[in-house]
């Protein structure tokens, strides 16, 4: 069974204070360890009042480098694209966001530019932080053609086309791999609800012969992952 430690909140918003606070520790000790940080960040709107949290911190955000964990195959001024909202929050603070999707080019060959725009940045990331879907996927690791492949992969992104293609984003994706989420140096997972939380512990308990992506993707993590849940 995969090594986990769980924090309960009642409400959104003390779980929103609660992630601020612990990855802010995380950047603070990467940038007294290393002179800087490397995180990688999950896009939607689930984070969003913990950004907004976050960045009330006082950091040299100038020594902050943040990539998305995964992003949708469009523009980067595209209301889908997780860059976007990153660089939103993060850039006027003076952090450093990298892209990874190059909307341009197709599915495996975006995998391949956003492998190579990785390998230019100082591995690992001090944090891969995760959400989760309610069918157990997490960043874009999906079941699909390439759900094989990202989750065996040695490559720290791929390109992959989900299948079925969610309907609230119905577009291919590029995606941290499982080796590139278990090279991390902390992976934290944030959801809320009941129903996230029983898939989440099914998949947890199950590990790597999981039907749920997320109980594959964290299976043999050699670090504990902690695990943020509110009830709403």
């Amino acid at each position: 069974m995969i090594e986990a430690e769980w924090w309960e909140y009642e409400t959104s918003e003390e779980m929103a204070e609660a992630v601020a606070g612990d990855v802010g520790f995380i950047i603070e000790s990467a940038l007294d360890a290393r002179n800087e940080c490397l995180l990688a960040l999950p896009g939607g709107k689930s984070p969003i009042p913990i950004f907004e949290r976050l960045k009330k911190q006082k950091f040299p955000w100038k020594r902050v480098t943040i990539i998305p964990g995964d992003d949708r195959l469009v523009p980067v001024d595209n209301a889908l694209s997780n860059a976007r909202l990153l660089a939103i929050h993060f850039m006027p603070l003076g952090a450093r966001v990298v892209p990874i999707a190059s909307a341009e080019l197709g599915v495996r060959q975006a995998g391949e530019a956003a492998n190579a725009r990785l390998a230019d940045l100082k591995w690992p990331p001090d944090l891969v932080w995760l959400g989760m879907g309610a069918n157990g996927h997490t960043a874009s690791i999906f079941h699909g053609e390439q759900y094989d492949e990202a989750l065996s992969s040695p490559k720290r992104a791929i390109g992959l086309i989900p299948d079925p293609l969610p309907s609230e984003a119905p577009v291919a994706r590029v995606t941290l791999t499982r080796s590139a989420i278990l090279s991390a140096r902390a992976i934290m997972l944030t959801i809320a609800g009941a129903e996230k939380k029983r898939v989440l512990e099914e998949a947890l308990e199950q590990g790597a012969k999981s039907d749920w992506p997320i109980g594959r993707v964290l299976a043999d993590a050699e670090q504990p992952i902690d695990i943020h849940w509110s009830e709403e």
